[in-house]
């Protein structure tokens, strides 16, 4: 009978131990399951705390100070724009945003039949009524604003942001920068050759837009050379996009444009430009990115020297306007008013520009 029972208290401690082995074992298990799935789910919780903290940050930014939201007076309806090629950015990120936050405004990009686009192509179809308003690089000539009041009207520039003018030339020209007067120089055809301006014994070849098209000026409307003939080396190109391409193939060739369209690309190079040959500032927030690190990385505006002056050839950003008390001039005055907002110069810098003053 006593080892009957030994052996039942026997069993049943076997038993007690099985049963308290499985307990603990399914413990651990879930404990392992769920330090798994923990482990598995924190990225995704840390990614969606980060996300929540921008839109946040978004949030709080576009709800201080002025937004297109607070700009009254914004007529309803679809209206036609056009001008300046450097002004891309600008259109596919801030008038986006316009539109989004203003959806009783429809904003249509029209591009010129016959010329170019670009600022002077914009403004000539303003004047021919093709447009409501444009997006300008460079300022109102006086033989447009003479244009307009033969035709009962008068046109408003009204800056909205500020540009370079960056001098671009193939990667494998070694020259240490220009100088403003140096550039004016091999576009008159007075330089012709690197050598006369620190560089190899190579010919100049300048690429430009035709003048009556050009989006970005050399030569400003107080300067003596203005209205002077390029010279018969130039050759002319259709757009920017054209120029980099023939750049990237001739290894004397050289160009200008706004900054913020050609420093991105890999391949051409911007010079450092100055008043004086000891003064020469760069275009391009240093280091310079060089085409083999391009596009991994890219080279961006000086804000900071386009903001203090110190860069010497700056293309203002304005929005032309048709003084004729109708719904051109309505849109335009509404437009430039978007972009004067806080929330229209953060997202003027945003796409790479800088404000104004």
């Amino acid at each position: 009978m006593d080892n009957t029972n030994q052996r039942k208290a026997l069993i049943n401690g076997e038993i007690g131990l099985f049963l308290r082995g499985l307990i603990i074992g399914k413990v651990l298990t879930l404990m392992v399951i769920g330090g798994l799935l923990w482990w598995l789910l924190k990225p995704n919780l840390a990614s969606r705390s980060s996300v929540n903290s921008s839109n946040q940050n978004f949030n709080t930014l576009s709800s201080t100070g002025s937004t297109f939201q607070t700009v009254a007076d914004v007529p309803t309806d679809s209206f036609n724009y056009g001008g300046s090629t450097a002004w891309a950015s600008i259109r596919q990120l801030v008038d986006s945003q316009i539109q989004s936050d203003r959806p009783e405004l429809q904003l249509r990009y029209v591009n010129p039949v016959n010329d170019s686009p670009g600022s002077s192509s914009g403004i000539r179809m303003l004047l021919d009524g093709k447009l409501d308003f444009v997006q300008s690089s460079r300022p109102l000539t006086d033989e447009e604003q003479a244009m307009a009041k033969e035709r009962g009207f008068t046109l408003e520039q009204r800056q909205v942001g500020r540009d370079g003018i960056a001098v671009v030339v193939n990667p494998s020209l070694n020259v240490p920068g220009l100088t403003v007067e140096q550039l004016q120089q091999i576009y008159l055809g007075k330089i012709t050759n690197w050598n006369q301006v620190g560089g190899p014994n190579l010919a100049i070849t300048p690429f430009s837009q035709r003048p009556k098209d050009a989006d970005t000026v050399i030569f400003s409307s107080n300067s003596d050379l203005k209205g002077q003939t390029l010279g018969s080396n130039v050759q002319y190109v259709y757009s920017t996009t054209e120029a980099v391409r023939q750049l990237s193939k001739t290894p004397g060739g050289v160009y200008y444009a706004s900054a913020r369209s050609v420093l991105p690309q890999c391949s051409v190079k911007a010079l450092p430009l100055g008043s004086t040959s000891d003064q020469l500032v760069p275009p391009y927030r240093e280091p310079l990115v060089s085409s083999e690190q391009c596009p991994r990385e890219r080279n961006q505006l000086n804000t900071q020297a386009i903001k203090d002056g110190s860069y010497p050839m700056i293309a203002n950003l304005f929005v032309i306007i048709k003084q004729n008390k109708g719904r051109e001039q309505q849109i335009g005055d509404a437009y430039s008013k978007f972009l004067l907002t806080d929330q229209g110069q953060r997202a003027i810098e945003q796409a790479g520009f800088v404000g104004v003053p």
